[in-house]
């Protein structure tokens, strides 16, 4: 949707109004063409001074998102919408793995080291384990929309080299190297852009992201790798078909597996 900035507002207070007003811009609640209120106003409806709220506007100004003219106010600008994928929340493996072979990736470090203990205790590591720990961004259309920090087992990862990671997706190279992955494990939360997750997505600094993080399995159990995603949520979105199913007070919803049904032509 909109380009960041690598900064935000000197100060908490307008860090936050900043933030406020951009999420309302981007959501459509201040639309294009409109004028947002008056300095006095805005300071009064946050409880805040009227300094935070020119600091505020001047980073919106920074990124293109409102223009202000004096005697008339701080107008908000008409924003190209920029190319953006969704993923049904059902199927997100399948187009996770066909993600990989629509858009570029940019790989950013690659070293063999001791995993986290999270990560270890969540791929069933014994104690001393080595991992391979690679962080790239993937773009769409140029623009940066994911950043990916995966680990796998050393003697799993040594099956690929740096360049073939910066150029095939992971997935392909684990089955290549011999994993038969058989399930994976997943969880959605949301999280800050950290400076350096911000500068490589090309957004602000505590900017909310998506957070994906998975587990994944061979047949026999053993975890072959873990990802720590993070996306852009107006360049990514998760989307999810549900149905009603069932009879009386049992009657519920339930997710749709694979693409909805198309309906007929009358």
């Amino acid at each position: 949707m909109l380009e960041r900035t690598q900064f935000l507002p000197e100060g908490g207070k307008a860090r936050r109004v900043y933030l406020l007003l951009r999420g309302e811009i981007g959501a459509g609640a201040l639309t294009p063409g409109a004028f947002l209120p008056g300095e006095q106003r805005l300071a009064a409806q946050h409880g805040v001074s009227r300094v935070t709220v020119r600091r505020a506007l001047a980073a919106l100004e920074a990124e293109g998102l409102v223009e202000r003219n004096a005697g008339r106010g701080t107008l908000v600008r008409e924003v190209p919408a920029p190319q953006s994928l969704a993923g049904d929340f059902t199927t997100l493996m399948p187009q996770i793995a066909e993600m990989g072979q629509k858009t570029e990736a940019r790989l950013l470090a690659f070293a063999y080291q001791a995993p986290p203990p999270a990560v270890a205790a969540a791929l069933g590591l014994a104690p001393g384990a080595r991992v391979q720990r690679a962080v790239r961004v993937r773009l769409l259309g140029g623009a940066p929309f994911s950043h990916l920090t995966t680990h796998v087992p050393e003697e799993i990862a040594q099956a690929y080299s740096e360049a073939d990671l910066a150029a095939t997706p992971l997935f392909r190279l684990l089955e290549r190297g011999g994993a038969r992955i058989e399930s994976a494990q997943q969880s959605v939360s949301a999280t800050l852009a950290t400076p350096d997750v911000a500068e490589a997505l090309g957004v602000s600094v505590g900017a909310a992201l998506i957070a994906l993080e998975r587990v994944v399995r061979d047949a026999e159990g053993r975890g072959v790798e873990h990802l720590a995603a993070l996306y852009r949520p107006d360049l990514f979105r998760l989307e999810m078909t549900l149905t009603r199913v069932g009879a009386g007070p049992d009657r519920h919803w339930e997710p749709v597996i694979g693409p909805p049904p198309r309906s007929e032509a009358p």
